[in-house]
């Protein structure tokens, strides 16, 4: 695959420690298993694009520390064009500090740093990543006015564009206007629709009521169980591969780099979302985030030890 996909969003170094579960408010929790990864919802993603074959442009900001040549050389030897990636050093780089216990859930806590200095200016120099996407990819890692400004240059450009709603929060509804996908977890589509979501049938209502704020399609990820898909013309669930899990921290990451490569190649949303929920399901029988990512070669050995 060569589809150019756009990723702007932010860089983190995430420091993973495992236990064997997670602390109570003010205990102390003593573990042996600690790494530190590149990480970030935007990296993350960008990674999961290259790996899997597309051509990755990324614009973030780090700042001038000991994290940033980690993270430039992590997304670069993964295929991700790193020229977009600016530095400022009146902040620290992103960081994430992330228990992983037993059974794979995880709990993460960002230092946003210089994610949240990635402004709109920042954007408004570098028309050539906007007018060449197929895809642009985003998330809520960067200020939102930033988010904004990079969805309406790329419906400027004629690319697909995609929003991960993660982490949480209001959005304005001119920015959900200039989304053709919004993928949001259970959580996420909660708080957007204002529905609680418990069940497939709460979070497609949840999904029709994005819809009518402007949202052209709803993927709302659910785990281990799979994904719902919501548009105009109606619904379908999509179950999730059963597998062992081993940490689960950027299966939202695979699932909308995953989504992000699929849809650049002309496939449908439902081939997306099928593509998708596969490469999400191979990341969590891996460790860390970028690292957890498949090559195309990698995911289909896995799809045919699925088979045997």
């Amino acid at each position: 695959m060569n589809e150019s996909v756009l990723v702007v969003g932010s860089a983190n170094m995430d420091l993973v420690a495992r236990v064997r579960r997670f602390p109570n408010p003010g205990e102390t929790i003593l573990c042996n298993d600690f790494a530190m990864y590149p990480g970030g919802k935007g990296a993350n993603q960008a990674v999961c694009c290259a790996k899997l074959g597309a051509r990755v442009d990324f614009i973030a900001k780090t700042g001038d520390d000991i994290f940033r040549e980690r993270l430039i050389q992590s997304l670069s030897r993964h295929g991700v064009r790193t020229a977009l990636i600016s530095s400022d050093g009146s902040a620290s780089t992103g960081v994430a500090l992330i228990l992983v216990e037993d059974g794979g859930q995880n709990e993460i806590t960002v230092v946003s740093g210089t994610n949240m200095l990635l402004l709109p200016a920042d954007l408004e120099g570098h028309p050539r990543p906007f007018k060449e996407a197929r895809v642009a990819l985003l998330q809520l890692e960067i200020p939102l006015e930033t988010v904004m400004k990079a969805l309406q240059l790329a419906k400027m450009g004629g690319a697909i564009t995609i929003l991960n709603p993660a982490p949480a929060r209001d959005l304005p509804l001119a920015l959900l206007r200039f989304i053709d996908v919004l993928t949001p977890n259970e959580t996420e589509c909660e708080m957007l629709s204002g529905i609680r979501v418990v069940d497939e049938d709460s979070a497609e209502e949840a999904a029709v009521n994005l819809l009518r704020k402007g949202v052209k399609n709803v993927v709302v990820t659910m785990g281990d169980k799979g994904a719902l898909r919501v548009n105009a013309s109606g619904s379908r669930f999509f179950d999730a591969l059963r597998v062992e899990a081993v940490d689960t921290t950027a299966a939202g990451d695979a699932f909308n780099g995953a989504l992000a490569v699929s849809l650049g190649a002309g496939k449908t949303l439902d081939e997306a979302i099928g593509f998708a929920n596969s490469v999400a399901a191979f990341s969590v029988t891996r460790k860390g985030a970028q690292t957890s990512m498949p090559t195309m070669d990698e995911f289909n050995e896995f799809l045919k030890s699925q088979e045997d």
